[in-house]
């Protein structure tokens, strides 16, 4: 049975890169100042003053503008790097820092280095996603980095996954380790989906 389930998410997952890839310029643009605009609602109704997100690859919905004027307001943004062990590092964001390749081929901070518990102090962890379920399950692209970290948080606080609207499905393929979110933020809505954590 497991097997079925990873080749499901496999399928899945490749599906949605697809989908992603195929999306315009234009489109791509207007899903960042979208997301922004969800994203900064969302911090402001949580009253965050420190948050984790990640560094969007060009097909994921753009987190950079949220992160530059986040900075800009004095808020927090500890950005992920991954390590060969599993776990992440966190880097406090930068608008003038550099911005190098990751492990996986995704765009990382350079600076300096914090710990994995860095994100332990955290008001609101923003994540990336494949798709998210209505239950709040999430499909990660199937490294585990940020399903090891949710769950291994001794007081998780929110965690709203970034993702199009089209990638809020009714279902999607879970194993034992996976890590359901709080709710999902998409260029044109925020929904909580499920109580907040612990």
């Amino acid at each position: 049975m497991p097997d079925a389930i990873a080749d499901a998410k496999r399928a899945m997952r490749a599906d949605l890169r697809e989908r992603r890839q195929q999306r315009s310029e234009a489109a791509r643009e207007e899903a960042a100042a979208g997301v922004k605009t969800q994203l900064d609602l969302l911090v402001a109704s949580v009253g965050a003053r420190s948050v984790s997100c990640f560094l969007s690859t060009p097909t994921e919905p753009g987190t950079q503008p949220f992160i530059r004027d986040a900075v800009a307001r004095g808020i927090r943004v500890l950005l992920p790097i991954t390590r060969a062990d599993g776990l992440m590092d966190w880097a406090i964001a930068d608008p003038d820092g550099d911005i190098a390749v990751g492990l996986f081929g995704t765009p990382e901070p350079v600076g300096e280095v914090l710990s994995p518990l860095a994100v332990n102090d955290v008001d609101l962890l923003i994540v990336p996603a494949a798709a998210v379920d209505r239950r709040g399950m999430r499909l990660g692209w199937g490294r585990g980095y940020f399903d090891k970290t949710i769950g291994s948080m001794e007081r998780c606080p929110p965690v709203y996954a970034v993702i199009f609207d089209t990638e809020l499905v009714d279902d999607v393929p879970r194993e034992v380790h996976d890590q359901p979110v709080t709710g999902v933020v998409t260029p044109t809505q925020t929904v909580t989906l499920a109580p907040s954590r612990r």
